[in-house]
C-alpha cells in the first residue's frame, strides 16, 4: 500500500487589514516579511515575502509564500509587516515596522484560514489573515489486476514460482517500485491485485518508461529472470477500457533462438484509477484530529517517591512521562479546535480502594477533559498524590474507550473526525490477546495508536503490535491496516525532543489519508470565505 508523503508543499495567501499608516501625504506601502524559527540556531531565519502593495492599509498580496508543511513538528512562523519607502530585495532594517504576527504552520493548515492581530509596540496594529493551500498536484491510486499465460519453465522437477518486479530510473539508475507476491508451481498465474499512488510509480511522470520483470522465485536468491517488458503508467490506464496484454521477452533467448517469440505473455486485465487525497486535504477540509492520553500507574514503574521511579518528580528536570506527553501532545494540540483533551489512567488502586484500567485523570468520569496538554500534565501531577500503583498492564480498555468514539464519527461517513490515542507504558502488557484484538478491531475505524515505551524494559510485545511488516492478527481475526506507531523513549534520551515527536507522527498522515481512502470518503468543502 503506499503511503502519503509526511511532508507536503503550501502556499501561503497573505491578506491584512487596518495596519498603521506611517505616511504623511499618502498611506503605508506594506509588504510582509514570513521568518520561520530554526530549532538548531534557535534563531528566526527568513523564507519568503510578498511583494510591496502601494498605498494602502488594507492590502491583499498577490505573491505567496511557499512552504514545506510536516505534521510531525512544531513549525513556528512570524510575520512582519513593514512599510516599504524604497523597495530593495535586501535588509528591511530601514524600513518602517508595521507589526507582527506569531504562530505556527500546522494551525494556519488545521484552519485552513487564519485571522491574527498584528502587534507593534505592544498595541494592536491591525490585523493579518492567511490561507493555506495545498500545492501539489493532484495524485491518483493504482490499482492494477494482473496475470500470465504460458509462462516458461525455469524448474527441473516442478513449475516455475513467478512474481513480477516494476521498476523505474532515476538517474543512472534504477529503483524497484514494487513487487508483486510469488506465486508458487504455475506458468499461468494470477496475481492479486496491488494499489500504488502515481507518484510511486512513476513519479508523477506518467510517460516515464517502466522496466516490468518477471522472475521465477528460487529459495537461494538466485531468482531466474523469465522475461521483460517495457511499459508507462499513461500506456496501462488504457486498461481503463479494455485489456492489455504484453509479451514477456527472454533477452537471452532472443539473441540465441531465430524463431523466438516470448517467454510467456502478461495481462493486465484492469486498472482501476481513483484520486488520492493528501492529509493537507482533510485538514484543511475541516477534520479534526481528537487526541487522548493514557497513563500507565501500575506497580513495575516504582515507588513515586524514590527517585528511581519512572514516575518520579525531578524538580529539576521533568520525568519520561512528562516529556513523551509534553513532546507529542504539543503536536497533536494544534489541531484540536477546542485544545481539551481526555486523559485516562490504568493500572493503580483509586483513593476508593478499586482497582481501575480506565480512570480519568481527573477523576470526573462524565467530564475526563482537561484543558491543554498543560491541564493533562497537571492532572497526572496531581493523580500521583492520590493513588497506589498497582497492576495489571492492561492497555485494552483504554482503546475499547476511544474506540466507541471512532465508531460513533464512523457512521457519519464524512470526513470530519479522526482519533489519535497516546499510550505511555513501562512495560509488558499482560492482557496482549486482548490488545491485539482491540486494536485489530480498531483498524475499521478512523482511529490511530501511538505508544511510547518509558524505561528499560523488554518491549517486544510492542513491537508486535507495531505491525510494519505484515498487518498485526489473532487467529481468524486480521487488522484492516496498520494503525500502531511504537518508539522506545531510552533511544530519545539525548536527543531534542523534535526528534521523539517527528518518529512518534511520521505515520499519522498516511493512516489518516489511507482510512479515509480505503472507505471511499472525500474532504469536506469548507464553506467559501
Amino acid at each position: 500500500m503506499a503511503s502519503a508523503s509526511c511532508a507536503s508543499q503550501v502556499d501561503l495567501h497573505i491578506s491584512c487589514k487596518g495596519l498603521p499608516n506611517m505616511d504623511i501625504t499618502s498611506k503605508s506601502d506594506p509588504l510582509v516579511a514570513v521568518m520561520l524559527h530554526d530549532r538548531n540556531s534557535d534563531q528566526w531565519k527568513e523564507v519568503g515575502r510578498t511583494e510591496r502593495v502601494m498605498n494602502t492599509l488594507d492590502p491583499l498580496f498577490a505573491t505567496s509564500v511557499g512552504l514545506t508543511y510536516r505534521f510531525e513538528e512544531v513549525q513556528k512562523l512570524d510575520f512582519r509587516v513593514y512599510d516599504i519607502d524604497e523597495y530593495t530585495t535586501h535588509s528591511l532594517d530601514d524600513d518602517d515596522f508595521l507589526g507582527s504576527a506569531e504562530t505556527t504552520l500546522g494551525l494556519i493548515v488545521g484552519n485552513h484560514v487564519t485571522t491574527l492581530p498584528l502587534k507593534r509596540k505592544g498595541k494592536d496594529a491591525g490585523t493579518i489573515t492567511l490561507v493555506a493551500e495545498e500545492t501539489s498536484n493532484v495524485k491518483e491510486m493504482l490499482t492494477f489486476h494482473f496475470y500470465a499465460r504460458n509462462l516458461d519453465n525455469k524448474d527441473f522437477l516442478s513449475k516455475s514460482d513467478p512474481y513480477l518486479e516494476f521498476t523505474r530510473a532515476v538517474g543512472d539508475m534504477y529503483i524497484t517500485t514494487h513487487r508483486t507476491e510469488v506465486v508458487n508451481n504455475n506458468l499461468n498465474p494470477n496475481w492479486r491485485p496491488f494499489s500504488l499512488s502515481s507518484e510511486q510509480l512513476c513519479g508523477g511522470n506518467e510517460d516515464k518508461e517502466l522496466k516490468v520483470s518477471c522472475y521465477d522465485y528460487d529459495d537461494d536468491g538466485g531468482h531466474d529472470l523469465i522475461g521483460i517488458f517495457t511499459t508507462s503508467v499513461r500506456e496501462m490506464k488504457q486498461a481503463t477500457k479494455q485489456p492489455l496484454q504484453w509479451e514477456c521477452i527472454s533477452p537471452k533467448k532472443a539473441k540465441k533462438k531465430k524463431k523466438y517469440r516470448n517467454s510467456g505473455v502478461i495481462h493486465l486485465s484492469r486498472i482501476q484509477v481513483e484520486k488520492l487525497y493528501s492529509f493537507v486535504e482533510f485538514l484543511s477540509g475541516g477534520c479534526q484530529i481528537n487526541f487522548t492520553v493514557g497513563i500507565d500507574f501500575t506497580g513495575s514503574n516504582g515507588d513515586p517517591q524514590q527517585p528511581t521511579s519512572l514516575h518520579y518528580m525531578n524538580p529539576y528536570q521533568p520525568n519520561e512521562y512528562m516529556q513523551a506527553l509534553t513532546t507529542v501532545g504539543s503536536i497533536c494540540e494544534q489541531y484540536d479546535s477546542d485544545k481539551r483533551f481526555p486523559a485516562f489512567g490504568f493500572g493503580a488502586k483509586l483513593p476508593n480502594g478499586s482497582i481501575s484500567h480506565e480512570f480519568p485523570l481527573n477523576f470526573n468520569p462524565s467530564n475526563p477533559y482537561c484543558e491543554g496538554i498543560m491541564g493533562v500534565s497537571a492532572a497526572y501531577q496531581n493523580v500521583l498524590r492520590q493513588v497506589t500503583l498497582w497492576g495489571p498492564t492492561n492497555a485494552a480498555p483504554i482503546i475499547n474507550h476511544v474506540a466507541k468514539f471512532a465508531m460513533d464519527a464512523s457512521r457519519s461517513e464524512t470526513a470530519n473526525n479522526y482519533f489519535i490515542l497516546l499510550l505511555i507504558t513501562d512495560g509488558v502488557l499482560s492482557d496482549m490477546v486482548e490488545t491485539k484484538k482491540a486494536v485489530i478491531r480498531a483498524s475499521s475505524l478512523p482511529m490511530s495508536v501511538i505508544i511510547v515505551g518509558v524505561g528499560n524494559a523488554d518491549f517486544s510485545d510492542m513491537h508486535v503490535l507495531d505491525s510494519d511488516d505484515s498487518r498485526l492478527s489473532y487467529g481468524h481475526m486480521q487488522a484492516e491496516r496498520d494503525i500502531v506507531q511504537f518508539v522506545p523513549f531510552r533511544k530519545y534520551r539525548t536527543a531534542p525532543p523534535a526528534d521523539l515527536a517527528r518518529d512518534v507522527l511520521a505515520e499519522v498522515p498516511a493512516q489518516v489519508v489511507e482510512y479515509f481512502r480505503i472507505k471511499r470518503i472525500q474532504p469536506m468543502k469548507r464553506p467559501e470565505m
